[in-house]
């Protein structure tokens, strides 16, 4: 039997830090960081996605990033493999490996015996949600789900029609909740987690998060959006419902005004915060850090650092002088 694999997670809201710190504490500890944010899988999707540039990373390989276009399909299972074969590979070189994101299924899928097969389809039941859609909106079909899994509809944005209608599925189906029924019969996947949670004042995160989409607009949002639009990518993917695009889609369409649309995407982008929290607040394994205790966030990744070294590195000096 193989000894566990050691793994750092550093899970969040958005606008949190969790880039800066988890970027530092990999340069510390001779990690490399494995994303675990669900827009970041998209190329030519930088801005909207704060997606970390080259010189944020600082030397530090950074995987599940740019692996997919904007209109290709993607799914929390093929997440899965993926993520956790890099995981892999980066122990079996040596390096410590870091799961870096705020998309709670997506760490959820990684660290949990989740599995995805089983529940099947019921075409009938996705054409009856998809006309209630149309009829009386997402957001409606959205609630149901929020009534019968609220576990699921935490880290699903209601926009993201194709996934709130496949849990709502697999509610009718198996009469579960997905989030309990992709728990069963999984085989747990061999690490040694220590995972850290990075909070903030509520207030003094909402601000930062209305200055990153202040900060997005004068990097040129409005341009990248265009962008995508003249290169063919329809507004109604579900990578285009993520936060930013659909805003500013909307402006470009005629929908709204610039305004209205900044005012939007930081209104729901402090939401989306909110749901984050929510999510995450449930997992009793998540060792919490407050930001706003310390003064830099480099500090914050020396507390992180700290811990690790308590908890994995040991772990992980003799695993290696094992093999």
């Amino acid at each position: 039997m193989e000894a566990p694999i050691p793994l750092l997670a550093i899970v969040g809201p958005t606008a949190v830090g969790k880039t800066a710190v988890s970027v530092e504490v990999a340069q510390r500890l001779g990690g490399e960081i494995v994303s675990a944010d669900s827009m970041l899988v998209y190329r030519y999707m930088d801005i909207g996605t704060a997606k970390p540039t080259m010189e944020e990373r600082r030397g530090i390989p950074h995987y599940m990033i740019d692996i997919i276009d904007p209109d290709e399909q993607y799914s929390v299972a093929l997440y899965q493999t993926q993520a956790r074969r890099h995981i892999s590979e980066i122990w079996q070189r040596g390096k410590l490996p870091l799961l870096v994101g705020g998309t709670g299924l997506y760490v959820r899928a990684v660290i949990e015996p989740y599995h995805f097969t089983g529940a099947g389809v019921d075409e009938d039941f996705r054409r009856q949600m998809l006309r209630e859609a149309a009829e009386k909106g997402a957001l409606a079909v959205y609630q149901r789900l929020v009534q019968v899994d609220p576990e699921t509809a935490a880290c699903v944005h209601p926009n993201n029609l194709k996934r709130v209608i496949r849990a709502l599925e697999v509610y009718h189906l198996t009469g579960r909740p997905m989030s309990w029924a992709l728990r069963e019969e999984g085989k747990r996947p061999p690490y040694r987690l220590l995972v850290c949670g990075l909070t903030m004042d509520r207030q003094k995160l909402y601000e930062r998060i209305e200055a990153r989409v202040d900060k997005m607009m004068e990097m040129g949002l409005v341009g990248e959006v265009q962008g995508l639009l003249d290169r063919g990518y329809s507004p109604r993917l579900i990578s285009m419902q993520g936060l930013g695009y659909k805003e500013i889609a909307a402006y470009l369409r005629g929908l709204s005004t610039l305004d209205e649309a900044i005012y939007l995407l930081k209104r729901n982008t402090r939401r989306f915060a909110k749901r984050q929290f929510t999510w995450f607040k449930r997992d009793p394994r998540i060792n919490w850090i407050n930001v706003g205790q310390y003064t830099t966030l480099m500090e914050v990744a020396r507390e992180i650092a700290r811990r690790t070294e308590g908890v994995l590195i040991d772990t992980s000096k003799s695993m290696l002088e094992k093999k």
